[in-house]
């Protein structure tokens, strides 16, 4: 199979998983290379997430490594092979990769979670809303890729809005909802489309007024992906230096945590609501 010259985030996450799966049972890449009848080297390349692998192995592999999981399993072995390319690979080369791993990584969830202290969701932007965020970044974007992200960025919403919504949560902090992007008639209009997606019954939006004082991963902007089987869940932080994902299943125990104690300290949904259209109409 030919190697991935820039592998996505998500095959190398089946790399990585494949890789643990090896570790858990003890074995080296040596000895399974030679059950499988191949080298070292081909080992390598598919933990690295270099080079793929197809449903027939993996499965080989899981009862070489005496993996039980069913889940597991058949939730990896959705992860290989050849699939349809998703909507995102249209603008490969365009934008930067991490955009597209997270729109990959969105569209294979069951469940979404996120946290936005200082944005709001970037699904649920509107696109002056959107074109307004893009054009703060300095260097200044040519026209032309501001133009792609922002198409990108609208189209990220039917995973929630499509035929078959992904269940989503949603956590804002106020101050997130009071900076006016793009000016007052733009951030009127951006809350407006809030309120109207807050009522879809696969979305949640909880908002954490600034009374609610301190919590936990305030200033962080977090997307919790989960996944069939709690063990791919995948977890997507910005930074200032691009996309940060996160996969160790220690830090993704302490994310839940942490996402839990947000979601309890914030406000319930209706009363979610009614602050955000509160601040709407003062607008």
């Amino acid at each position: 199979m030919a190697p991935k010259q820039a592998p996505t985030v998500r095959q190398r996450r089946l790399g990585a998983e494949l890789r643990r799966l090896r570790e858990e049972a003890g074995m080296s890449a040596p000895i399974v290379a030679g059950l499988l009848g191949t080298d070292r080297t081909m080992i390598s390349n598919i933990e690295s997430g270099r080079f793929g692998i197809s449903e027939e192995r993996l499965r080989r592999l899981a009862s070489i490594y005496q993996c039980d999981d069913s889940t597991l399993i058949d939730a990896l072995a959705e992860m290989t092979g050849r699939r349809k390319p998703g909507w995102w690979e249209e603008y490969r080369g365009k934008i930067p990769p991490g955009f597209l791993d997270v729109s990959e990584i969105e569209a294979h969830a069951v469940r979404l979670r996120t946290v936005q202290t200082a944005h709001l969701p970037g699904m649920f932007q509107i696109e002056e809303h959107a074109r307004a965020l893009f054009d703060l970044i300095v260097p200044p974007l040519p026209r032309l890729e501001v133009e792609l992200r922002v198409t990108h960025r609208l189209t990220r919403r039917t995973v929630v809005t499509g035929d078959d919504p992904v269940p989503y949560v949603g956590v804002i902090h106020e101050a997130a909802l009071r900076m006016q992007i793009g000016g007052r008639r733009v951030a009127r209009s951006q809350l407006d489309h809030l309120l109207e997606e807050s009522e879809r019954d696969n979305i949640t939006l909880l908002v954490i007024p600034f009374e609610a004082g301190g919590f936990p991963m305030a200033g962080d902007s977090v997307l919790y992906a989960e996944a069939p089987n709690l063990r791919l869940d995948t977890v997507h932080m910005d930074s200032p230096t691009g996309a940060v994902f996160i996969d160790s299943p220690t830090q993704l125990a302490n994310f839940r945590k942490r996402l839990r104690l947000i979601e309890e300290m914030a406000l319930s949904p209706k009363n979610s609501r009614d602050l955000i259209y509160a601040i709407a109409k003062d607008l």
